[in-house]
């Protein structure tokens, strides 16, 4: 299926309707009045990261128990992306090693950090953690409030 990925009901209402079209009542996953707690397999940084950001996506109806195992794939990609960046760093942030047969070729480490980041900020943009994410819903909410 090719296409926009459908936003759920609340994110249209933020981000604006300015064809005046009904927005569809949705089932809402519970939101429960407590934030999830992080999942048991989680390693100690997404645990961290978990902590960090859960209880705010929470208060902004943005994590609900339908949303824990993907925000957990956030928080994980985050631990494994900071794994790798600090690996890297304490062997001396070299961008370029020597294989067996001493040529030269791209440190394995940027490559594990470069690809953590990129799923990290996929889910991430999921949630609004990302500048360009929050703009989008900013302009909508903006558009929607008749100023602009």
């Amino acid at each position: 299926m090719a296409g926009r990925i459908p936003a759920p009901a609340y994110l249209k209402v933020l981000r604006g309707n300015p064809g005046k079209r009904a927005v569809p009542a949705e089932v809402e996953p519970d939101r429960g009045s407590q934030c999830p707690e992080p999942p048991e397999f989680l390693s100690a940084y997404a645990t961290e990261e978990w902590h960090r950001t859960a209880p705010e996506l929470h208060r902004l109806r943005m994590l609900t128990v339908a949303d824990v195992m993907t925000f957990a794939a956030y928080c994980q990609s985050y631990a494994h992306w900071r794994a790798a960046e600090e690996e890297l760093a304490q062997s001396g942030g070299e961008l370029v090693v020597e294989d067996r047969d001493g040529a030269p070729r791209q440190n394995p480490l940027v490559r594990a950090a470069r690809n953590a980041c990129t799923e990290m900020m996929r889910h991430a943009s999921q949630f609004g953690l990302t500048p360009a994410a929050r703009s989008r819903l900013a302009a909508g909410a903006h558009c929607s409030s008749g100023h602009g």
